[in-house]
């Protein structure tokens, strides 16, 4: 596994274009939303969290979901014939996608701080940045189960779509507290905004009272998504 995941990390960190856009992207976004949120009387930080949140796990999914064109071309079914085992595989798939969502992360971070002047103790860039990245895990989980599940055809329509679901109901890019009761309910069920939480509580002063549940239901998410991929991992096994 050692081997196989040095061999996946040197060939996602090639990838120059990739790791470009991934943050680019969320870097981009802060500096558009930023003068946004400010007029809601939300501070920099809080806009911060949310498009760290947002980087990290667009990144931390596309790099999960690129499995299903692995999956097409006979990859996954080449590996099953060497020493790595399936669990391997996935662990280091997994851990690519970590890695790879840290630097989207980082860099919004780093942006607030040289044009928005955010200015946080040493506990608060830890829990803006290494929270956030923590956090993440479950997502890297579901790229992978949407990889196992999608085509090479029809990935970015998946991916697209719980992407799009996750930021804007899940109150990366809205406020949650300006939703409808109900619509505010359902986004209170998604992994995406108890990362927010994570993400925001640095605008409150270091703590807005769910970082605790926050990490509990991220747990709980990644608990169950690792067993949902290992079980669809291993019935496409059997098939083939």
């Amino acid at each position: 596994m050692t081997g196989y995941l040095a061999f996946e990390i040197r060939r996602t960190l090639r990838d120059a274009r990739f790791l470009l856009f991934a943050v680019a992207l969320p870097v981009g976004l802060y500096l558009l939303m930023a003068d946004r949120f400010d007029d809601m009387g939300l501070p920099a930080s809080y806009v911060m969290g949310s498009v760290a949140a947002f980087g990290a796990v667009k990144t931390a999914l596309d790099v999960g979901a690129r499995t299903a064109v692995e999956r097409g071309a006979g990859w996954q079914r080449q590996l099953r014939l060497t020493p790595l085992s399936g669990v391997g595989y996935l662990l280091a798939k997994a851990s690519v996608a970590m890695v790879v969502a840290l630097p989207p992360v980082a860099g919004v971070a780093l942006v607030a701080a040289l044009v928005s002047g955010v200015r946080l103790s040493a506990g608060g860039w830890a829990l803006a940045v290494l929270g956030v990245w923590a956090g993440t895990v479950p997502f890297a989980l579901l790229g992978l189960l949407i990889g196992q599940f999608a085509t090479a055809q029809n990935l970015q329509a998946y991916q697209g779509a719980v992407v799009l679901l996750l930021s804007f109901l899940g109150g990366l890019f809205i406020p949650v507290s300006t939703f409808p009761q109900t619509l505010a309910t359902v986004a209170k069920a998604l992994p995406s905004y108890w990362l927010a939480q994570i993400g925001h509580a640095t605008a409150f002063g270091g703590g807005s009272g769910d970082g605790g549940r926050a990490a509990l239901i991220l747990a709980l998410y990644t608990l169950v998504l690792g067993i949902a991929v290992a079980v669809r991992y291993r019935l496409h096994a059997a098939r083939n």
